[in-house]
């Protein structure tokens, strides 16, 4: 733990030493997810030193240009937004709302994506408006380091899908805003098809309010280092968060998730899957999950899991499932993680009837992935994804 060195005051207001919290007895390490501070100032967190428990298991070495609160260039990523004319676009400054309604920044390279964003894009999507199209924002880095902060918009009772796309190199730090209103229902799809030498680090938050559904979907296929960290908060009765993950890592690459979902209000359902092959010495993929019911979550039902596929020696994955309940009153709670290698049996069974080594492993892999992209619901995304796991198993480069 870092040494405390805020006033009680400022503590008080969420300022305070990122791997510790106030109490009677003053500064004492976090201990639960829920508990974890936040602060607009970049200041507050200090430079992380990989003892953090949100940073221990990240390459920090790795990502280093991210963690310098100095200004960056604009033009390092390109941005190409596409989509039904229903749909608003409009500038957010720091304190104009809904800008910050719902985002708080809780380590050092959220903060300062959120000083660094002097303007953020807004993309809204008006009441009872159902889209016929996904919104496609396409996100191409040239190189060099990049900040951003984007604010997503469902108002009540709308329907509609966003879809972020990730391409090209950069070093990026990201916020994605999320609000989704009474009725509304919003697809989030984060896609990272980066070069091998990008970063990404990004934070998305959320709220789902009275009646709403939140399908949040990240898929991370290429980069170097690639952080896509979701939290989302259930807050009104009936709320409805479903949370999946797919990801490919090769030698060299390491895809990483902090995945929080907190049950505050009433008969909330909640569904966290996530899944991940790896493959090549080196390959690393994390996951963390961290569910919280809340005491006013009555009636909620939620599961979370995550399973790993591991191909090749050398390879590693980390799961880390965590569940609170502060209630007795729900329907129910659970949460699982798996990690194993290839399965030999499986890979036998097909051979034994007539299909060569190759193919075998490639329906094995698929078959186990498959479960997370056909949840996106959107063919072209489906067959695009089917694609890209198909040219990692051989080998080659995805079109």
């Amino acid at each position: 733990m870092t040494t405390a060195t805020q006033t009680p005051a400022s503590a008080a207001e969420g300022h305070i030493d990122p791997a510790a919290v106030l109490t009677d007895g003053g500064f004492v390490p976090v201990q639960t997810r829920s508990e974890r501070p936040w602060s607009y100032d970049p200041a507050d967190f200090g430079v992380p030193t990989g003892r953090e428990v949100n940073w221990k298991h990240t390459p920090l070495d790795r990502l280093r240009p991210l963690l310098v609160d100095e200004p960056a260039p604009h033009d390092v990523i390109s941005v190409e937004v596409s989509g039904p004319a229903e749909v608003q676009h409009l500038r957010l400054k720091a304190d104009e709302a809904p800008r910050g309604e719902v985002f708080r920044p809780e380590d050092v390279t959220s903060a300062i994506a959120w000083t660094q964003e002097a303007e953020a894009p807004l993309i809204r999507i008006p009441a009872n408006v159902e889209l016929d199209e996904p919104v496609v924002v396409r996100l191409t880095g040239t190189g060099g380091v990049a900040h951003a902060h984007v604010v997503i918009e469902a108002q009540p009772n709308s329907r509609g899908t966003v879809i972020l796309r990730h391409e090209g190199t950069a070093a990026q730090a990201q916020n994605v805003e999320i609000i989704v209103r009474d009725g509304a229902a919003l697809t989030v799809v984060s896609v990272q098809r980066w070069d091998d030498d990008a970063v990404h680090l990004s934070a998305h938050q959320a709220r789902v309010d009275k009646d709403a559904t939140l399908t949040h979907i990240v898929a991370s296929l290429g980069g170097g280092v690639v952080r896509v960290n979701p939290s989302v908060e259930l807050a009104g009765a009936g709320a409805q968060g479903k949370l999946y993950g797919l990801s490919f890592a090769d030698a060299g690459q390491h895809l990483e998730s902090q995945v929080y979902l907190h049950h505050r209000g009433p008969h909330t359902v909640g569904d966290v899957l996530y899944k991940g092959a790896l493959q090549g010495a080196s390959a690393r993929s994390v996951w963390i999950g961290d569910v919280l019911i809340g005491p006013d979550a009555v009636g909620t039902d939620s599961y979370e899991a995550n399973r790993n596929l591991v191909l090749t020696d050398g390879a590693r994955a980390d799961s880390i499932p965590n569940l609170e309940i502060e209630t007795g009153d729900i329907v129910g709670a659970g949460h699982a993680s798996a990690t194993g290698r290839f399965d030999d049996e499986q890979l036998f069974y097909l051979q034994a009837r007539g299909i060569d080594e190759e193919e075998a492993r490639r329906l094995v892999v698929l078959g186990f992935l498959i479960e997370i992209v056909q949840k996106i619901g959107i063919p072209s995304l489906e067959e695009e994804f089917t694609a890209a796991i198909e040219a990692e198993l051989a080998g080659g480069v995805a079109p």
